[in-house]
């Protein structure tokens, strides 16, 4: 029989408890079932990464002892998860004799009034931690304890610690029109979508169009976009929206420049400045070949400059002072990041690179925002007017009455030279970046680069870091899609210096991490999605359910065996849509480009006959589902190329038989685009996140004119259930 689980021997091993006992997975089952253990060296080293030593064997039984005493030496867990309207309890560790005491001081500061009870706790036995015998007692949480972040405060004897209590709802309620139906939207990468207004790449106020034409001209009720995470203040600009430099706040490249309030006070020299900037990247929003992100912020940049330098009147600058008292500390982290970038140069891996010399209490740090105050402040304003803008396209999209808006796109994780990382190391794991094992697709495993947030300081911190994140998202969205939602359960953590092979998984507090979702939300009225594709265990796939998140079905992946299932037999709770931004659109994928680019960009790990001949196979089994469903014509499949737009639209109709709560059709779909947004296995071998938005023959489709497009209004007709 094949082993599936560890032996008892294995198990009795120090270091495989070690591992256990602070969360980090000793084994795993891949992707077509096999059972793979974890080498001891790896899990040494990511044991290192979470600050536990496992060197050696006295060094692992020595970290076993404290780790057992660490049980036992607070109070209460420094964060704990409460389901409102349900009674919970919390185990205090107290010596023997002792009765705990507590009160809960609310989110508003107010203290809760109905007392916080003491019972006698689950009879474990007494723990002997140096001197003293620890017992338990639990403390009865009310059911009625309201929405929110609080703050427990216990005290036993002398001895009194606070605790964040998360107070969340068991789940994210569905919105109304999705309890007995499904709402219909569009995807864009919406950087790729230019106006005859743009700067060469699509912005803020392109957004804004069209959030509005896609409701007043095609009924959609929310439209997906790339993750607007921050990124550099300075050219070379990051293609990948997937690698930030901060998850807290806002890429403020999307800045449109003549829609800053203070643009329309400015003089008619600084007007005729900024006018005479625009015209130099005018010509790039005809460009149907490449986004060409650096010529648009080499021009934006200093419009912006002078847009600031002008000043503001005095309510304008009540705001401004207003948004940095709110955002804090994060927002001087990543404002001296910019500056640092600015004056001393792309950070790198180097030794003596400034985010490797440097950090946020270096005397060279004070001094350089001492001697550039005001470019300082100018880092902050951008922040604050692309915070202003994303939240006027979201406030568009609510007037225009939509039924969710914009959806916003959380990526994994942040650039390991970016601001987060350099202001706030502590907040991650040294030594250990995120990916994931080998699979199907890529049998060597992935390697994202990304630096693990580290669960011990989350739990430390009542997961304020990642409270803020999600906050802020659902600031300016009515939906948010979690990239690599199995993320909240365990990461693939990677030892620096390893292979992606030779990793670990690392698991989280999933309900702490679901019950702040599930509590932003509630506050928004909102939606959560977590891309759940790849290998996702039972217990994943049943606890985000459970939670109220969406997961996603892809028609495409919709298949065992090289059998498609039908859409009837889709899961519910899912946002569903036939492709994704990492296969080329539907009209490519039909012709195959899939294969010719991994072929050109020698990806393929086998012959490229017998990738095509794999390619055709599910290409032709796909398409006879569609065919015996009724969702196409089977004599279309005599001639393909002649009814494109009659698959492609098929392919949709079957969406709308599927029980999903969420449809979504891609406006690359819409138009006929046949190139794929990003190729996954390269970096600049392929413009990953820089093809512009055009139609099948290859001109650029602008947003005046996107949503009346022919086409477009007939894919919509089929997502409203006219066709």
């Amino acid at each position: 029989m094949e082993q599936r689980e560890e032996t008892k021997e294995r198990l009795s091993r120090p270091l495989i408890q070690l591992a256990k006992m602070k969360g980090v997975a000793t084994f795993y089952v891949g992707q077509q079932g096999e059972y793979v253990e974890i080498d001891d060296d790896v899990l040494v080293d990511v044991l290192r990464s979470l600050g536990v030593d496992a060197s050696n064997n006295e060094a692992i039984l020595d970290s076993l002892r404290k780790a057992d005493a660490e049980r036992y030496s607070r109070l209460v867990p420094a964060t704990l998860l409460h389901i409102a309207g349900q009674e919970s309890k919390v185990k205090v560790n107290n010596e023997v004799f002792d009765v705990p005491s507590a009160k809960l001081i609310l989110e508003d500061g107010t203290e809760y009034s109905e007392p916080i009870k003491c019972v006698a706790g689950d009879g474990a036995m007494a723990k002997a931690i140096g001197d003293k015998f620890i017992v338990n007692s639990a403390l009865v949480i009310p059911a009625g304890v309201p929405l929110g972040y609080h703050k427990l405060i216990v005290t036993v004897g002398n001895r009194t610690e606070e605790a964040t209590l998360i107070s969340a709802p068991a789940k994210i309620d569905l919105l109304d029109p999705m309890k007995n139906g499904h709402l219909w939207g569009w995807m864009a990468q919406f950087y790729s979508v230019r106006s005859q207004d743009s700067w060469g790449v699509g912005d803020f106020a392109d957004l804004k169009t069209m959030l509005r034409d896609a409701k007043e001209k095609t009924g959609a009720d929310f439209m997906l976009i790339n993750p607007v995470h921050a990124g550099e203040p300075c050219t070379p600009l990051t293609p990948s929206p997937y690698l930030p430099i901060s998850r807290r706040f806002v890429n403020f490249t999307y800045i449109n420049p003549q829609s800053v309030p203070e643009y329309s006070e400015l003089s008619d020299e600084a007007k005729s400045e900024i006018d005479r900037l625009h015209e130099t990247v005018g010509a790039l929003n005809e460009n149907a070949e490449k986004i060409d992100r650096d010529a648009m912020w080499n021009a934006k940049m200093p419009a912006l400059w002078t847009i600031f330098k002008a000043g503001r009147t005095p309510e304008r600058q009540k705001e401004f002072d207003a948004f940095k008292a709110q955002a804090g500390e994060d927002l001087e982290g990543y404002a001296t990041w910019c500056l640092a970038y600015d004056k001393w140069g792309a950070p790198t891996g180097e030794p003596g690179s400034w985010v490797k010399t440097f950090n946020r209490n270096s005397p060279e740090v004070a001094q350089l925002r001492s001697q550039y105050p005001d470019t300082l402040d100018f880092y902050r304003w951008l922040e604050w007017i692309a915070d202003e803008q994303l939240a006027d396209a979201q406030q568009t999209a609510q007037d225009a009455n939509m039924a969710i808006g914009l959806m916003s796109d959380m990526a994994v994780g942040v650039h390991p030279y970016g601001s987060d990382v350099w202001w706030n190391p502590e907040r991650f794991a040294y030594g250990a970046t995120v990916g994931a094992p080998p699979d199907f697709y890529n049998q060597q495993g992935q390697n994202w680069s990304q630096p693990p947030l580290n669960p011990n300081y989350l739990a430390a911190t009542g997961y304020k870091a990642y409270r803020d994140i999600v906050a802020g998202m659902f600031a300016h969205a009515g939906a948010v899609r979690i990239d690599h939602a199995i993320g909240l359960f365990r990461l693939w953590w990677i030892p620096e210096g390893r292979s992606a092979k030779k990793g670990a998984y690392v698991y989280y507090d999933s309900a702490v991490m679901l019950g702040i979702l599930a509590l932003e939300a509630t506050r928004a009225h909102g939606v959560v999605v977590g891309e759940d594709l790849g290998v996702v265990p039972e217990y994943m796939a049943h606890s985000l359910a459970e939670h109220g998140l969406l997961g996603c079905a892809i028609e495409w992946f919709e298949q065992r065996d090289g059998k498609f299932r039908r859409p009837q037999d889709w899961r519910p709770l899912t946002l569903a849509s036939v492709t994704t931004h990492d296969i080329p659109p539907t009209a490519g994928y039909l012709t195959y480009e899939h294969v010719k680019l991994r072929s050109q960009l020698h990806l393929l790990t086998g012959s490229e006959e017998e990738f095509m001949a794999d390619a055709k196979r599910e290409h032709d089994a796909l398409l006879s589902m569609l065919a015996d469903g009724g969702f196409i014509k089977r004599g279309w499949l005599n001639n393909e190329a002649e009814h494109e737009q009659d698959l492609i639209e098929g392919m949709h109709r079957a969406l709308c038989a599927a029980p999903s709560k969420l449809l979504c059709a891609t406006i690359t779909d819409g138009v006929g685009e046949k190139r794929t947004q990003n190729q996954p296995g390269t970096n600049n071998e392929y413009p990953n996140w820089r093809i512009p938005l055009a139609d099948g023959d290859g001109h650029v489709v602008g947003v005046e004119n996107l949503f009346s497009n022919e086409r477009v209004q007939s894919l919509a007709a089929v997502m409203r259930g006219e066709k």
